[in-house]
C-alpha cells in the first residue's frame, strides 16, 4: 500500500482545476486518468491540417469560473459574431446584436424571420438580465424554457425559427423543456462576453489546465483506471496497487462517480448530439462567415458553425472547415447525415457550388450534458454527499455546462483544504 495526500479520480475541467488548487494548497497530488490524455469531454484532435473538437463546443468569455481558472491570452482566443443566421429554405436572415457589433444593426432590422416586437422583447430580456445576479438567477422559481418565453411575451414564431435551434445547440433540447434557468444563465453570459474558441481547439483548455496543474506539482497518471474507492479509510484501488489517501476527489464521468461513491442523486440521464466535421472548398459563402448557422427549416441538422470562418487555424489555407450538428444520437448513417447537411446547405447558399463536402470526421457523443429539466438544480448532489474523506467534483453538482465543471472543481478543492486543514 503506497501513501498519498490527495488522490483525483478523473482528468476532465473539474479534476484539474480541484487538482491544481489543492496543490498550490500544499498537498501532495495524485490525478489518475483512464484514457491516454486527459480533457473529459473537452478534447480537440488534428490531422491533415484541420482540427476536430469533440462534437460543437464554444467557451463563453464571461463565465466566472473560465476568467478565474484559464489565462485567456494565452488561448489565442478567436470569437463568432453575436447572434446568429436564421436559414429556411432558400432564405438567411441575420439576428445579431447591433449594441455590440453596429455592422449588423441593418441586416437585424431588415430580418422578416423575426417581428420587429420580438427584437424589442430580446432587447427588453437582455436589460432585465443584466441587473440580475447569477446566484439569483440559479435560485429563482424554475419552469420550462419554453413556458418562459411565452410568459414574457414572445411569439411562436420567433420561438421556432430562433430559439429552439440556438437553444437546442446549448442544451441539446430543442423542444425547450430545459430549465429557464440553464436559459438566463447562458443568455446572460451570451449577452456580457464573447462566445470563442481557442485558436488551437477547444482541447487548448484543458491542454492549459493540465501544464499548470503539473507546474503546481500534480502528478498526472494517463492510462490508469481507478477500480474502486473505499470511503471509510480514504483508499483508491488502481491496477495492481491500493493507495492510501487522506482524501479523494471524484471527478469522473456521471456513470462512474455514480459508482465509485455510491451517490444516487448523481444524474445519469444523458443528452447527446452528432457533429460532422465537412470541409467545404475556398471560398464557399457559408465558410466566410463568423456566424453560427440555425436551421429554422428542419431539424437535421440543428445548427452549421462555419470554424475556419471564425478560427482560420482550423483548417489548412486551401480549404475550409464547418461542424455540422444534429440533435441526440440518430440512428442514421454518417452518410445519410452528411447529405441531409448537403442538401440544407446548398438551399440556404443556392448561389454557391458544394463541389467539396467532404466530411473528414464524425463524433457521435452519447452524453454530454446531463438533462436539466425544472427543478434538477436542488436534486444535485452536494461536493461533500459522499461517505467519509471522499469529495465530488463535477459539472453534476452544479450545472451541465464548462462553467459547472470548473467551479465544481474549485468548491471540492475548498471543501477538502477546510476539512483537512
Amino acid at each position: 500500500m503506497t501513501d498519498e495526500d490527495v488522490v483525483v479520480v478523473g482528468g476532465g475541467l473539474a479534476g484539474l482545476v480541484a487538482a491544481r488548487r489543492l496543490a498550490e494548497d500544499g498537498f501532495g497530488v495524485t490525478l489518475f486518468e483512464r484514457e491516454p490524455t486527459v480533457g473529459g469531454r473537452v478534447r480537440s484532435t488534428h490531422a491533415d491540417g484541420f482540427t476536430f473538437d469533440r462534437g460543437f463546443q464554444v467557451l463563453f468569455t464571461s463565465y466566472p469560473a473560465a476568467r478565474r481558472e484559464l489565462d485567456f491570452d494565452a488561448l489565442d482566443l478567436r470569437a463568432f459574431s453575436p447572434g446568429a443566421v436564421i436559414c429556411r429554405g432558400d432564405r438567411r436572415a441575420t439576428l445579431g446584436d447591433p449594441l455590440r457589433d453596429p455592422g449588423a444593426l441593418v441586416p437585424s432590422i431588415l430580418n422578416r424571420e423575426v417581428s420587429t416586437a420580438d427584437k424589442l422583447r430580446t432587447l427588453a430580456l437582455k436589460r432585465d438580465l443584466s441587473s440580475k445576479s447569477v446566484d439569483d438567477i440559479w435560485t429563482s422559481e424554475d419552469a420550462t424554457i419554453e413556458q418562459y418565453l411565452a410568459a414574457r411575451g414572445f411569439s411562436e414564431r420567433y420561438v421556432d425559427r430562433f430559439v429552439r435551434p440556438f437553444y437546442g445547440g446549448i442544451t441539446l433540447d430543442r423542444s425547450l423543456s430545459t430549465s429557464k434557468r440553464v436559459f438566463e444563465f447562458t443568455f446572460k453570459m451570451l449577452a456580457e462576453g464573447k462566445t470563442v474558441v481557442p485558436a488551437d481547439g477547444m482541447g487548448a483548455m484543458t491542454a492549459q489546465l493540465a501544464e499548470r496543474a503539473r507546474e503546481a506539482g500534480v502528478r498526472i497518471e494517463t492510462e490508469t483506471p481507478v477500480e474502486a474507492v473505499e470511503a471509510v479509510d480514504a483508499t483508491v484501488q488502481i491496477p495492481g496497487e491500493t493507495l492510501d489517501a487522506e482524501a479523494v476527489v471524484v471527478a469522473a464521468d456521471p456513470k462512474s462517480a455514480r459508482d465509485l461513491t455510491g451517490v444516487d442523486a448523481i444524474p445519469t440521464d444523458g443528452l447527446g448530439c452528432v457533429t460532422q466535421h465537412v470541409a467545404l472548398q475556398s471560398g464557399h459563402p457559408l465558410a466566410d462567415s463568423d456566424r453560427i448557422h440555425l436551421n429554422a427549416g428542419g431539424e437535421v441538422p440543428n445548427t452549421v458553425a462555419p470554424m475556419s470562418g471564425v478560427a482560420p487555424e482550423y483548417a489548412p489555407d486551401d480549404r475550409e472547415l464547418a461542424a455540422v450538428t444534429t440533435l441526440g444520437t440518430p440512428d442514421r448513417s454518417s452518410t445519410d447525415l452528411a447529405e441531409a447537411a448537403r442538401t440544407a446547405i446548398g438551399s440556404w447558399y443556392p448561389e454557391a457550388s458544394a463541389t467539396e463536402f467532404e466530411v473528414l470526421h464524425t463524433h457521435r457523443v452519447p452524453f454530454s450534458q446531463f438533462a436539466q429539466p425544472p427543478g434538477v438544480h436542488e436534486t444535485l448532489p452536494d461536493v461533500r454527499d459522499p461517505d467519509g474523506a471522499v469529495y465530488l467534483a463535477g459539472d453534476y453538482t452544479r450545472d451541465s455546462s464548462i462553467n459547472g465543471a470548473m467551479d465544481s472543481g474549485r468548491a471540492a478543492a475548498d471543501a477538502v483544504g477546510d476539512d483537512l486543514h
